[in-house]
């Protein structure tokens, strides 16, 4: 099955949707947004590392940024931070650039490596979109952490890969129904910048009464 381009889903979306599923239907089935410190340091992050020229050769390294990605077969688009192209006897042509390359996407986070593997899942399904935009394989990439000033680099393992294709086949099917999972509280909760929108202290139990309370606080 391929999706057509007006199905597709964001790409970013994967990190959220793993991370609460909650979260991810507020943002990409409602379209509700809202900003806080957190938010606003990524973002302020991601504009430093796209900084710069769009496309940079040095010697054997072609390094493009902000570059526009897609796979029909997940039916997904997004951007890359960052996609080394290294040249290697092994790899494929680029248009107007002579030689043989690898892509090799890195995906930049403003905090430190996390124990869970979303971040691993998002720069998985980046090299999955190169690989089917440029009909490669694409063994490895990278993940920089701001705080940590350092690269992690990731291994694209069969096990990721179909972490990756299993979590975005959910996320077109609550696409598709269109319903808000229930809250779910949780430790990161109060860190989230849409805790005033997903109200989590109501959670599955949360009387009609308790939810006016909730609503109507602080008015």
């Amino acid at each position: 099955m391929e999706y057509d381009e007006d199905d597709f889903l964001q790409l970013s979306g994967i990190q959220h949707f793993l991370y609460c599923r909650r979260q991810w239907a507020l943002i990409h089935v409602e379209n509700q947004w809202a900003e806080n410190e957190r938010t606003m340091d990524g973002n302020f992050f991601h504009k430093n590392a796209h900084n710069g020229l769009q496309r940079e050769r040095r010697g054997d390294l072609l390094i493009v940024r902000s570059m526009y990605i897609h796979s029909r077969e997940l039916g997904i688009s997004g951007q890359c931070d960052i996609v080394e192209f290294h040249r290697s006897y092994h790899g494929v042509s680029l248009n107007d650039t002579e030689g043989l390359w690898i892509p090799y996407p890195i995906e930049y986070k403003r905090g430190h490596k996390k124990p869970d593997i979303y971040d691993e899942a998002q720069v998985c399904a980046q090299a999955i979109c190169l690989e089917e935009m440029y009909f490669c394989q694409i063994p490895e990439g990278a993940i920089f952490y701001g705080e940590d000033r350092r690269r992690e680099r990731i291994i694209f393992s069969e096990e990721l890969r179909r972490k990756v294709r299993d979590t975005v086949s959910a996320m077109h099917d609550v696409y598709r129904r269109g319903v808000t999972p229930r809250a779910h509280r949780r430790k990161g909760c109060n860190a989230c910048s849409l805790k005033d929108i997903c109200l989590p202290e109501l959670e599955s139990s949360a009387t009609v009464e308790q939810y006016m309370k909730l609503l109507l606080k602080d008015r």
